[in-house]
């Protein structure tokens, strides 16, 4: 609901693909943003073409939070009206998604309208950034962090087509970014760094040498190598090897629970461009 005013930012190029955001679609139904809220509401913001992967991010949310409630919101209206007609048919049972999914779709951008005044928990805004200019993010960060609740999440990144590379920053409520996360398949990973192709864009030029997310790839990369020796007994052998090996080196690497699932997370100073 945008009161009459034009939504706020850029259409999205729409290309979101079904389980493409399975991996942060996880990392977001464990975060405390998330399972302590009194109103566990989640806005998945721009989520392109079709409304299927705002369906599955509810649909993983609510095994853990069962109240969880989804609003998709996207620029384009004709998108809106395409994803209310599939939510007509999800209702009607045609689908594999619960008819009963509390999930609706609305016009939006960076402003992130929502009846009443209600602030969610979480904001996921994937894949939205990448067609815009640098000096742009911080200012996008802080038109959605603003409407978040205290204590929310807002989850900006970007991944592959596959959803098997990427990578997000967790920004708080009051716009601070506190940690990156990168998040890969481990079955037939040629190296970690290739997530450099799939960074947020407020690091993704930052790349280059003299650059902290530059020393972090590197260091990556080289520690992943090194425990090559642990790739018989399986890829996720080997990661977790690595990333032991860059805690021992200094690096703070902590949710060590979840390197099984191919995950590292850093506190954003590790990374924050200089």
């Amino acid at each position: 609901m945008t009161g009459g005013r034009a939504p706020i930012g850029r259409a999205t190029r729409g290309t979101t693909g079904t389980n493409r955001l399975r991996r942060v679609d996880r990392w977001i139904a464990r975060h405390p943003a998330l399972r302590r809220s009194d109103d566990p509401l989640v806005v998945d913001l721009g989520y392109g073409a079709r409304g299927w992967t705002t369906l599955e991010l509810w649909s993983r949310i609510s095994r853990v939070h069962p109240a969880a409630e989804v609003v998709g919101l996207e620029i384009d209206p004709a998108r809106v009206d395409r994803a209310r007609e599939e939510l007509a048919r999800v209702r009607a049972g045609e689908t594999s998604f619960a008819p009963d999914a509390r999930v609706h779709f609305d016009r939006g951008g960076f402003e992130v309208p929502l009846p009443g005044g209600r602030r969610p928990a979480v904001i996921r805004a994937m894949n939205v950034l990448r067609q815009y200019d640098e000096t742009e993010v911080v200012n996008a960060w802080e038109r959605m962090a603003v409407r978040l609740q205290p204590g929310g999440v807002l989850v900006e990144g970007t991944c592959d087509e596959r959803g098997r590379i990427a990578s997000w920053i967790a920004i708080d409520h009051t716009a601070h970014p506190r940690s990156l996360t990168i998040s890969l398949r481990l079955a037939d990973l040629e190296r970690p760094g290739i997530v450099a192709e799939r960074l947020p864009k407020a690091l993704i030029h930052r790349n280059v040498p003299g650059e902290r997310i530059h020393d972090v790839l590197q260091a990556v990369d080289d520690e992943w190598e090194r425990a090559a020796g642990l790739a018989p007994f399986g890829p996720v052998q080997r990661w977790e090897g690595a990333l032991r090996a860059l805690r021992a080196r200094g690096m703070d690497l902590p949710d060590r629970g979840r390197w099984r699932l191919g995950e590292m997370t850093v506190p954003w100073e590790t990374v924050a461009p200089r």
